[in-house]
């Protein structure tokens, strides 16, 4: 298992130390050789548990696993070593990727709120691959207007609820081993600012809760998968990795299950989202940088009027603006993460910005991988028909790309 350098990650202005650079190169041939073959003997659209083992299994030396360094012992993982696992990983497994950051997602609440118990019940088992996570916040009518939720923890005796309501276009869902599920025990956001606040990030949760209640009405349970009146089922969706819907009937929980305070469920949410943020850029570059590793390659060897496609400026210059982009989206994203871990003021901003450039980057690097390829790249099993289904969630998902445009502008004018 590929093992980091020592000293806590700190990038150069413009660049990883040599270390750094060497423990990427390890997680991408580790990918490659141990990941991926399981990721293909996997059911798209389910959750492979081979895999997870795999990410959570320690290293041949004895090392921690990869999951153990989204978990580790030390306290919360530093952001930019999120965003080198998610990047490596995506260059040469997209599967693996998201297995490891969807069980960063679904357990990062307990890791930041989580009682004693609740984290000695679930963090090792989800650090080991054997429980899956699932992060339970979206709705059919509460997507990026996170606030807005409906889903209704109905007051059942003193320190009790039960829980009524659906979630929809969960990862992991409806397979998880347990969610972290985000429920209305107060009331309902009183205007469309409380939502449209809500969608982004820390500075926007205060917006959020300084013009409406539907923020603060929000409280964070632990439910584990075996609850009564808990049921749910697989969507069908363009990208491959496992998404459902989860319902809830009348769903028992206790203060037992509240993770950090009642009413304080949005600030869980936003805490786990603000970590997770830049390294969604992550994931972005690493599939843009295979697409565009995949276009030199093809245009190196395949001939065309006379000579090899990349001597034809049309293609030639194409693939300097992906290059360009691409790079300047990897720089962004090491940006905000080194802004997460350093504590900086404006981490909404600068997470924002590396989201929005490192998604858009994404998907026009592999629009113009596919159109340097000709059909071929369209064939079903073709690296970049997969990332063609894979590039395109990531500017929905955690913000979509029209919110972190709407935090940008909001952040600049507070400065």
């Amino acid at each position: 298992m590929p093992q980091p350098e020592p000293q806590q990650p700190q990038p150069q202005a413009f660049a990883l130390d040599p270390g750094l650079q060497r423990w990427c190169a390890e997680l991408r041939a580790f990918a490659a050789w141990r990941l991926r073959p399981l990721a293909e003997a996997g059911e798209p659209g389910r959750v492979n548990r081979p895999l997870l083992a795999a990410l959570g299994a320690p290293g041949e030396d004895g090392g921690p696993g990869l999951l153990a360094r989204v978990f580790p012992d030390a306290g919360p993982v530093s952001a930019l070593t999120l965003c080198l696992l998610r990047e490596s990983l995506a260059h040469e497994c997209t599967e693996a990727e998201t297995a490891l950051a969807l069980q960063g997602l679904g357990a990062y609440p307990v890791v930041q709120a989580g009682t004693p118990e609740q984290r000695r019940r679930w963090l090792p088992e989800v650090t080991a691959g054997r429980a899956v996570a699932a992060f339970a916040l979206t709705e059919p009518e509460a997507g990026s207007d996170a606030a807005a939720l409906r889903l209704a923890a109905e007051p059942d005796g003193p320190g009790r609820w039960r829980l009524t309501g659906e979630k929809k276009w969960i990862s992991n869902a409806p397979e998880a081993d347990f969610a972290t599920v985000f429920a209305r025990t107060g009331p309902a956001a009183d205007s469309p600012a409380a939502g449209s606040a809500a969608a982004g990030s820390a500075a926007a949760e205060s917006a959020a809760g300084s013009r409406g209640t539907g923020a603060r009405g929000v409280t964070a349970f632990l439910v584990p998968a075996d609850r009564p009146g808990l049921t749910g089922e697989p969507l069908h969706m363009l990208s491959p990795h496992p998404i459902g819907t989860l319902r809830f009937d009348g769903v028992p929980v206790t203060t037992a299950d509240v993770l950090g305070e009642v009413g304080g469920g949005f600030r869980t949410a936003m805490a786990t989202l603000n970590l997770f943020r830049p390294s969604v850029g992550a994931f972005a570059v690493g599939m843009a940088q295979a697409a565009l590793d995949a276009a030199l390659a093809h245009a190196e060897r395949r001939e065309a009027f006379g000579g090899p496609l990349k001597d034809l400026q049309s293609v030639a210059h194409t693939l300097a603006e992906t290059a360009t982009r691409v790079e300047a989206a990897r720089l962004l994203v090491y940006a905000a993460a080194a802004a997460y871990d350093a504590g900086a003021p404006d981490v909404a901003r600068r997470s924002a910005m590396a989201k929005l450039l490192a998604t858009e980057t994404a998907q026009a690097a592999v629009d113009a991988a596919v159109q340097v390829h000709g059909a071929r790249a369209l064939e079903a099993g073709h690296l970049l028909e997969h990332l063609y289904r894979e590039v395109r969630a990531p500017r929905i998902y955690e913000g979509a790309t029209e919110v972190q445009r709407s935090i940008i502008a909001r952040e600049l004018y507070r400065r």
